[in-house]
């Protein structure tokens, strides 16, 4: 377990900006391979891997970036390919997002893209945490999040993002936006996704503190919507999916724009004020220093 969190706390900085990316930079054509009867595998890709069940319309993205499904330039940029291309798939209903990975969800974004990198690069970056999160978070088809390990920082954000979660009953998993814990202040669409899922004063305390909750705890300020078994999380995502199917689409989608179409306005008119803090703030030199120390410390751990 103290790997594990070694190798989660790598990315737990990151999660100060941890949202979805859209560019299609490092974009690759989808397989038409077929996985039995109904299942057709929809990307080659090496970091997410995408199953669409023909026969409900169900697809499921599972991150596979080991060690800890950290959200790097790459990362961002596959999945928002991956979503943009199941977003115009008619045959396609609804989106599971799930780990492949043991123990962990995604523990944030990756600090080594903010670290040594310069501003041109950063600039991209943050570009492509905005790019993943105005994605996911206007994303008309239903969104489940099956939270099958740890998920702090960006991890949880992207949970957040989705219409529902179902988490492992496990006392090992947290999940949280722990920012401060590291120093960093979390953007105003961070705080503003989770103002909209656990309401104005839990998010003020979260942030303030940057708790980290357990499953228990998260269920109770209604961070996640249900908790199951780990190997229950995936089979229960997916008749969860089948339910909300049984709803009129077009209502259903309608409903969901207006509740959260202000807040994906409000980055879109801001986008480039937003980028350009970021680069001020990352490229310090006072910043760039306590990266240093913060992965210099961890390599220390590691030995």
């Amino acid at each position: 377990m103290a790997t594990i969190l070694r190798q989660v706390a790598r990315l737990e900085f990151s999660g100060f900006l941890s949202t979805l990316s859209g560019g299609c930079r490092h974009g690759r054509p989808y397989a038409r391979s077929h996985l039995g009867s109904n299942n057709r595998n929809m990307s080659t890709s090496s970091k997410i891997k995408v199953e669409l069940d023909s026969s409900n319309g169900i697809a499921v993205m599972k991150f596979q970036n080991p060690p800890v499904n950290s959200m790097g330039l790459d990362f961002l940029t596959e999945f928002s390919i991956s979503l943009e291309k199941l977003e115009l798939d008619k045959s396609c209903r609804g989106v599971i997002l799930t780990s492949a990975q043991p123990r962990i969800f995604s523990a944030g974004l990756d600090i080594m893209d903010m670290y040594g990198t310069g501003p041109e690069h950063c600039g991209a970056f943050w570009k492509a945490v905005q790019d993943m999160w105005l994605k996911l978070y206007g994303f008309s088809k239903i969104t489940i999040a099956a939270i099958n390990g740890a998920s702090p920082a960006g991890g949880c954000l992207m949970a957040m993002c989705c219409d529902y979660r179902i988490m492992a009953d496990d006392p090992r998993y947290a999940i949280g936006l722990n920012e401060t814990q590291l120093g960093i202040v979390a953007p105003f669409w961070f705080k503003e996704t989770m103002v909209n899922t656990v309401g104005h004063r839990t998010t003020e305390l979260s942030l303030q503190m940057g708790i980290m909750y357990s499953a228990p705890e998260a269920l109770k300020i209604g961070l996640v919507d249900q908790l199951v078994p780990e190997d229950k999380v995936l089979s229960t995502a997916t008749n969860t999916l089948a339910k909300w199917l049984t709803v009129p689409g077009h209502a259903r989608e309608i409903s969901k724009s207006m509740m959260r179409k202000p807040t994906v306005d409000k980055l879109l008119a801001n986008r480039e004020a937003d980028i350009e803090n970021f680069i001020g703030f990352i490229t310090k030199d006072s910043i760039q220093k306590s990266l240093g120390m913060y992965l210099a410390a961890l390599k220390k751990k590691k030995v």
